[in-house]
């Protein structure tokens, strides 16, 4: 049991559910845009692919903590290979793994979800694995994140499950609003993800937004950024979609962006533990998007 649960922290389990709340929304998303119904085939298809991400979402975050277990030792020493309860080759195994696997159940379900997994991968190694190392440009960093958590997964994954549900692949305007939201959002996790490693950054000469910037600007830009994306929604959801519940849309991002608003009066960049707390709170909003949105496409007109 110790062992899974030094597992389940190796897989940092917040990109764990951000990537599985995406697989099944854009399922269900692709089920609403076909008209098709839920069956035991589909579903089925579903959680092979669930495992697919999961498998690729643990190569990449996996192989960032082997490239930075020195610096984890001062920003998250509380992860398995900066502690020491998982061995360097374990982590090494977990990594070759989970990434083989990802590409093989990938390219078992069909082209569009092995280039969606190949494309996330690639970045992935990019991001971490010297001499690339994107990671040390706070430009090309946030290039790959928001890549691929916001062009990537959901485009991939519509046109896989679109694909596997109608027979052929296509996009829709829902999907679109979307990814354009989930990829400006994502802008603000990585630009903000960095403000609690900032001691550890500095000490290993990593050049981040936090660094170049200071604390204080990186969190404004970033809840500026979730702000926007609120405000594009609504106006989306007023004007533009008709694919989807307008009313609901609506209402449930008034609220998000109130909740927004309330939660930043109160965050003390000054103390570790609350930065922290505000940019998991950002992970949840990046969570409630992804069910409220496929909410409106189910409770469509």
């Amino acid at each position: 049991m110790s062992w899974i649960y030094s597992l389940w922290k190796f897989s940092r389990p917040h990109t764990v559910i951000g990537t599985t709340l995406s697989v099944f929304s854009l399922y269900l998303m692709a089920i609403a845009a076909t008209n098709s119904p839920i069956t035991v085939t589909n579903l089925w298809q579903a959680l092979i692919t669930l495992i697919a991400c999961l498998c690729g979402n643990i190569y990449i975050v996996g192989l960032n903590q082997l490239c930075d277990a020195d610096i984890d030792k001062i920003n998250k020493p509380n992860l398995p290979l900066a502690s020491g309860e998982l061995s360097r080759n374990a982590g090494i195994l977990i990594v070759l793994i989970t990434g083989i696997l990802a590409l093989i159940l990938a390219a078992w379900l069909g082209i569009w979800l092995w280039a969606t997994v190949a494309i996330s991968l690639s970045l992935g190694t990019a991001y971490s694995l010297p001499p690339i190392r994107l990671k040390r440009f706070p430009f090309w960093a946030a290039f790959c994140i928001f890549t691929v958590r916001g062009i990537v997964i959901n485009l991939g994954l519509f046109l896989h499950f679109s694909k596997i549900l109608d027979g052929h692949q296509f996009l829709n305007s829902a999907v679109w609003a979307l990814t354009l939201f989930v990829l400006v959002f994502t802008l603000a996790i990585a630009i903000f993800k960095d403000v609690p490693d900032m001691e550890g950054d500095k000490k290993y000469k990593i050049k981040t937004f936090t660094i170049l910037l200071g604390k204080e600007t990186v969190f404004k830009i970033a809840s500026s950024v979730i702000i926007i994306c609120y405000l594009g929604m609504i106006l989306a959801g007023v004007f533009w979609l008709n694919s989807v519940n307008s009313y609901f849309l609506v209402f449930s991002h008034v609220i998000l962006l109130s909740l927004l608003w309330l939660r930043s009066q109160n965050v003390e960049l000054e103390k570790k533990s609350g930065i922290k707390s505000f940019y998991q709170f950002i992970w949840k909003l990046f969570y409630l998007e992804y069910l409220l949105f496929t909410t409106a496409c189910l409770l469509q007109p």
